[in-house]
């Protein structure tokens, strides 16, 4: 049917066709891939509900209901303990690399 002359100029046209399909398969399946997924993006915007940031409610200013009935003022409310104070010679005893003795002087040795 095809000579020897026409067949190598046929089978290189039919791959060029080949490889156009296959190009244009696959950007046809990147693009359904692409609208599939902003599909699935509205739906899951759609479906969250939309924020509000919450909103802030003052202290209450009257005294306590229970105060007010038996005629006594509200106690105050204490201080948070604070840490005991701390001494640079604690922090030394803690941490020996803090300490560390200095070779004695050759005053000191006696020479």
């Amino acid at each position: 049917m095809l000579g020897p002359e026409k067949l190598p100029r046929v089978v290189s046209e039919i791959g060029r066709w080949v490889g156009r399909a296959r190009v244009m398969a696959r950007q046809f399946r990147e693009q359904l891939e692409e609208e599939v997924q902003l599909e699935q993006a509205r739906k899951a915007q759609a479906a969250a509900p939309p924020y509000r940031p919450p909103q802030y409610t003052p202290p209450p200013s009257a005294p306590p209901a229970e105060a007010s009935a038996t005629g006594q003022a509200p106690a105050a409310p204490s201080a948070p303990e604070s840490p005991p104070p701390t001494n640079a010679a604690d922090d030394a005893d803690a941490d020996p690399s803090a300490h560390r003795a200095s070779p004695p002087s050759a005053h000191e040795r006696g020479t």
